[in-house]
């Protein structure tokens, strides 16, 4: 069975209420692909009003979930207030946390068990910085953040993994399409040799990293890339073309 197609919107520390209702109004009005699974991620206090608004079939994602299920962690959002409030999603790992805030492999491992415990869906980014990939680590960086993880779970089944070069986040550059398939390729290999066959076949893996109308739709074709992380342009009416790259 054919892997489907996941597009994510991860909207960062960015919006309004008006904005907000805005792009929502514009995914609820879109032709979009019925073959795609389409989520978008706005900044927490926004969660529940794109929740209330965003048409059914339309899912959203927490941009963050904290391990514990409740208790004295000022600032946090657990699995149980995504879930009660009817979020079904959460990105985990952005390299944004990881690099600003200093999130390790170790936490970024036990939040994805807890939201997976949970019954969210992960999208769970990796990703390799400039000096790493120019030092020829890249695979060693993507897989032992994977590592970690798989330390810890199991299923994969609601996993996304959402590779996303750090070098071509918000800067203009992306992974050629070469480079991003090599590198979805060895994941996808990492997931067969060390989860299971299974894990390999099933799991979508999706490229982040400068994505826009005007590339998608050649990264859209490579055989090991399942869909896009999309940052920026998902603030733009453009988000509905890259939703809509395989068209």
């Amino acid at each position: 069975m054919a892997r489907q197609f996941f597009v994510g919107g991860n909207f960062k520390m960015n919006g309004s209420v008006k904005t907000v209702k805005e792009i929502i109004q514009n995914l609820n009005g879109a032709k979009i692909d019925p073959n795609t699974e389409v989520v978008i991620a706005p900044p927490s206090l926004y969660l529940l009003l794109a929740r209330e608004h965003l048409r059914k079939g339309l899912e959203v994602a927490a941009q963050n979930v904290y391990d514990k299920p409740n208790g004295a962690f000022t600032g946090e959002i657990s699995v149980d207030h995504l879930k009660d409030s009817e979020i079904t999603w959460t990105l985990v790992g952005h390299s944004e946390r990881r690099v600003v805030l200093k999130e390790d492999d170790s936490f970024i491992a036990s939040k994805t068990k807890a939201a997976l415990d949970g019954g969210l869906g992960v999208i769970l980014c990796i990703g390799e910085s400039l000096e790493q990939r120019e030092a020829g680590k890249t695979i060693d960086v993507v897989t032992a953040q994977l590592k970690a993880v798989s330390e810890r779970v199991q299923d994969w089944s609601k996993i996304v993994i959402a590779y996303e070069p750090i070098w071509a986040i918000g800067t203009g550059k992306v992974a050629s399409t070469e480079q991003a398939q090599e590198v979805h390729a060895a994941i996808r290999q990492w997931l067969a040799t060390t989860v299971s066959q299974d894990a390999s076949d099933n799991t979508r893996i999706i490229y982040g990293g400068s994505v826009s109308e005007k590339n998608c739709k050649d990264l859209a074709t490579q055989a090991d890339i399942d869909g896009f992380l999309v940052g920026g342009a998902s603030l733009k009416p453009a988000f509905v073309d890259i939703i809509n790259s395989r068209l």
